[in-house]
């Protein structure tokens, strides 16, 4: 009987061995260099059947590998400067005093955010500014490509198949094109938002200013941000910046760039 047992747990452990394999062979391979990207999108679009449209997976054979978003990728080292050096670098002083004058130039706007998320302009004027130089800088890398580059490739691959079936929705209800643009790693818009983000709390056109910032209060109050509550290291609301990223040095500069901007 015991050997018999054995037996049979070999022969269900070598069914489901190759069960296995197979189900690998499937998977699309992710790599780390643009040889397999073409492999990979006809890969992709196999399993993605069912779970995109035909119209957003024919807009995905369409994308090329991008070598601007790998190479941002690549090199995000200004995370890992001193909170003074990121500052000096990001222009922290230009962000506040522009900051300061938008709030001013904006206050019916920043007062119905307030209202209806509890998120004062500060922080979202310090996300604002940091992100996009207040819209002026807001990418030139095909959005598409971008998201497809990063899922295709092995070092965050997960992360962003997940942010490329986000975007493949965004097509299918015409929020995002083939020809959209935006920053290195698919972000768009004012604040830049991931297309799950895009999904999950835009609130309109995150080209268009009112909507990116109310976009981007809505996603700090989804990430527990309380009315009234202070936002700086140690505070109730400081959780929900780092909600928005996760380097220690962006989170404090947010902090203490927003604080600088809503007590001038």
């Amino acid at each position: 009987m015991i050997e018999n047992l054995r037996r049979q747990t070999i022969v269900v452990a070598a069914i489901a061995g190759i069960a296995l394999s197979a189900g690998q062979a499937q998977a699309a391979q992710c790599g780390n260099t643009a040889a397999g990207f073409d492999a990979w999108k006809r890969q992709f679009a196999e399993e993605a059947r069912g779970r995109a449209s035909a119209a957003s997976l024919a807009a995905l054979q369409n994308t090329t590998y991008s070598t601007a978003t790998i190479s941002a990728d690549r090199g995000q080292h200004s995370f890992k400067l001193s909170l003074d050096q990121f500052l000096a670098k990001r222009g922290g002083p230009t962000i506040v005093k522009r900051g300061r004058a938008l709030k001013h130039q904006n206050a019916a706007l920043f007062d119905s955010i307030e209202q209806r998320y509890g998120v004062p302009p500060g922080p979202l004027l310090a996300i604002w500014g940091m992100e996009t130089g207040f819209g002026a800088v807001r990418g030139n890398v095909n959005t598409l490509s971008a998201v497809a580059t990063l899922a295709y490739d092995c070092r965050r691959s997960e992360y962003f198949t997940d942010q490329l079936y986000a975007a493949l929705t965004l097509v299918d209800r015409g929020l995002l094109t083939p020809s959209t643009r935006g920053a290195a790693h698919g972000e768009v818009g004012h604040t830049q938002f991931l297309p799950k983000n895009v999904l999950a709390y835009g609130t309109g056109d995150l080209n268009n200013v009112g909507a990116a910032l109310s976009s981007t209060a809505n996603f700090l109050k989804a990430h527990g941000w309380r009315a009234g509550a202070g936002y700086q290291p140690g505070e109730p609301n400081f959780a929900a910046i780092q909600g928005w990223n996760a380097a220690p040095v962006y989170e404090k500069a947010i902090a203490l760039l927003g604080r600088q901007i809503d007590n001038d």
